[in-house]
């Protein structure tokens, strides 16, 4: 692999952990039962992300920029 891609692919998924303990926070913060979903069901996390898109837009935003550079990274 080279180094290009080894660097987006850690990036990209050190955003997406970022983006899911952001929505742990804002999901918990809001109902307990989501935050405890969220925690342990992590697709759940971002399930609550596009159910409440005015709580969560940013860390959605996070999340969009670290698939892309994960994808970015095969190419």
């Amino acid at each position: 692999m080279e180094p290009v891609s080894a660097t987006l692919l850690t990036f990209g998924a050190a955003i997406l952990l970022v983006s899911w303990v952001l929505l742990i926070f804002s999901s918990a913060k809001d109902d307990f039962a989501w935050g405890l979903c969220s925690v342990l069901l992590p697709p759940v996390a971002y399930l609550y992300g596009l159910l409440r898109l005015d709580v969560a837009k940013d860390a959605l935003l996070a999340a969009a920029l670290g698939w892309l550079m994960i994808g970015l990274s095969f190419l």
